[in-house]
């Protein structure tokens, strides 16, 4: 574990730290023709290298500054600047440095207790908790409020929002509820509510404010008891399995 923690705390020192904006953006322009590409590409080695403290392992730090690189090059040619093409870059490169620590520790238990973990009731129960709360209910709450989303539209316009923030926002307050619900926290969920009633009410610019707020704190309200009812059902499966 110790071996992938540094591999890991080297990956972020030179994707993040020592990665000026001014080479990702030369390396977006120009991509395989950046020359930042392959400094970035020699420095992740040698950090690799230093963080494994091992000159006979210097094959393991090539591995990863090739795998980096190849990584790296399928995002600018074939990927575009979006959250998905991000998380899913990084996950790459985690997954490279968990493998090479694999092979290098040869300790296989804990990937075999993860996979132990994930086949595990409990686990999959919350799994299927919280992918519940994210679009599931969120697609469920636009269906039954679409009405008053409707009457909020004027002039076939739509409503002063920022695009989607609604949907991402009640993701993440029913993906707090479920883990507030989880963990026994129920004074947590109170504050919440109260944050979120308290900046709707000090919302008063744009069409209909008083309507707005209303259609809001009723998808909310809708939000947050679906999203105890998840988390209360599961605690319940949890002590009962």
């Amino acid at each position: 574990m110790d071996i992938l923690l540094k591999l890991i705390i080297a990956h972020i020192i030179t994707d993040f730290f020592i990665q000026p904006d001014k080479w990702v953006n030369d390396k977006k322009e120009k991509k395989v023709k950046s020359k930042y590409l392959y400094l970035h590409i020699i420095i992740t080695g040698i950090i690799a290298w230093i963080a494994l403290w091992d000159l006979n392992l210097w094959y393991i730090a090539l591995i990863i500054a090739i795998s980096h690189y190849l990584i790296d090059l399928f995002k600018l040619i074939w990927c575009n600047d979006s959250l998905l093409s991000f998380v899913l870059d990084q996950i790459s490169h985690i997954s490279v440095l968990i493998l090479c620590s694999f092979y290098i520790t040869k300790d296989y238990h804990l990937l075999q207790s993860f996979i132990e973990n994930i086949n595990d009731v409990d686990t999959l129960l919350i799994i299927t908790g919280y992918m519940l709360a994210s679009h599931p209910i969120g697609y469920m709450i636009g269906k039954a409020t679409k009405k008053w989303q409707l009457e909020l539209t004027t002039n076939n316009k739509e409503r002063d929002s920022l695009k989607n923030a609604g949907m991402w926002i009640g993701i993440l307050e029913r993906t707090l509820v479920l883990t507030f619900v989880l963990f026994g926290q129920f004074q947590a969920i109170g504050f919440l509510i109260a944050a979120k009633s308290i900046l709707r009410f000090s919302d008063k610019n744009g069409n209909n404010p008083s309507k707005q707020t209303e259609y809001v704190l009723i998808g909310t309200l809708i939000s947050f008891t679906i999203a105890l009812f998840i988390g209360i059902l599961i605690k319940n499966l949890i002590s009962y399995f």
